[in-house]
């Protein structure tokens, strides 16, 4: 008997793959092949977890605390990340209206399922990260790619989302510092952009992921803002990337809404990752955090005018995160094609920019310098081998 499968939901369609996991699986046979391989590809830090978080995990498993949290989270850790908003960024947030979820990812799914559903459109930067826009494709929503460059520090702005707001538009969407190109919203750009969501009764999502990786000018929260809903994570900062867990600070009026969603959805975030991170927060971990922050920032420092001087046009400064998204029109046209070389020829693995959208993205690709300064040296090396060939 012929078997005929079951047909996927038409939303597969728009869901495009992470053709950086082709380069990462590509990477890691060469590897097993006995090639050595730099990995500048995936948006992980490469240093540990640090050691009061990894304890503070294990004394909770120990404890027995492998139980269901409410949906909301872990009291003491939604007041703890209360507290980190006040002493970090001066912006006193009311613990009732935070969220521990299950990575950024979680939060943003909350926020999305919240807001956004058929016929809404949601306004986001091209290039941006891709999970945004197929979030709001998952929740029956349109995605609105915003082109943005050089001119606005590849941020939107107000007069961009006034050119392509319509009255369908139900949400902006704004990460500062951004993935892939690091850079950063100016305060009062934001502000204005606040200022017009609120009075169109437009929602204003920001991603906060990389604020605390702020490497130029400070570290301005929307958080200071009570009808804004605030990502952030516990992956980049703070080390967690496996530990999936995350927070989502929202309006008051929306939680009992997003309370219902996360319920449903994911029903608690880790409980043992929801006590380990209680730790992050300990002053001997912040001053190890911050230890790693200073590193990154030498790593840019090196790897920026390294890239510039061989050609690779990046036109403005990230102030953050830890990538350089570059324009490498001068080697090739096709940036997959470009990634493939350098990977293949190179032992170099980076992230095409077709990955980000579609504004320019065939001509640029990412660097993430989370490898060590002497392996981001190596690699200058051997792209200096690839391009005099």
């Amino acid at each position: 008997m012929i078997q005929k499968p079951p047909r996927m939901a038409q939303r597969m369609d728009h869901i495009a793959p992470f053709h950086v996991m082709d380069i990462l699986a590509r990477a890691q046979a060469l590897q097993a092949a006995g090639h050595d391989i730099i990995h500048l590809e995936i948006g992980e830090p490469d240093f540990a977890t640090p050691a009061p978080i990894v304890e503070a995990g294990i004394a909770a498993l120990r404890a027995g605390h492998t139980h269901y949290t409410g949906a909301l989270g872990l009291p003491a850790l939604r007041e703890a990340i209360a507290g980190f908003h006040d002493s970090r960024w001066q912006v006193q947030v009311d613990p009732a209206r935070v969220i521990v979820t299950p990575g950024a990812s979680g939060a943003l799914l909350l926020a999305l399922g919240l807001l956004a559903g058929p016929g809404d459109e949601v306004l986001m930067a091209d290039p941006g990260y891709p999970c945004n826009r197929h979030f709001a494709r998952f929740c029956e929503a349109r995605a609105v790619s915003v082109p943005v460059d050089a001119g606005s520090g590849f941020q939107l702005t107000l007069e961009l989302i006034e050119r392509h707001a319509t009255p369908a538009t139900r949400a902006v969407l704004i990460a500062s510092p951004s993935n892939p190109t690091g850079t950063s919203i100016a305060t009062d750009e934001l502000t204005r952009i606040h200022d017009w969501c609120a009075s169109q009764g437009v929602a204003l999502i920001v991603d906060e992921i990389y604020l605390a990786l702020t490497y130029d000018g400070g570290e301005h929260s929307a958080a200071r803002w009570e009808d804004v809903f605030v990502i952030n994570s516990f992956s980049k900062y703070f080390l967690m990337t496996g530990w999936r867990l995350g927070w989502l600070v929202a309006p008051a009026w929306a939680m009992e809404g997003l309370e219902r969603l996360a319920q449903n959805l994911f029903l608690a975030a880790p409980t043992p990752a929801q006590h380990a991170a209680l730790a992050a927060f300990s002053p001997a971990t912040l001053n190890e955090l911050d230890a790693c922050k200073a590193e990154l920032r030498a790593r840019r420092d090196f790897l920026l005018p390294a890239l510039r001087e061989r050609g690779f046009v990046i036109p403005v400064t990230p102030q953050g995160a830890f990538y350089l998204y570059a324009d490498c029109s001068r080697f090739s046209s096709d940036s997959q094609a470009f990634a493939n070389r350098l990977l293949e020829e190179g032992g170099i693995a980076a992230t095409p920019g077709i990955d980000f959208g579609s504004h320019h993205a065939t001509s640029h690709i990412r660097f993430a310098y989370t490898q060590p300064l002497p392996r981001l040296s190596e690699a200058m090396m051997r792209l200096d081998r690839l391009l005099q060939t």
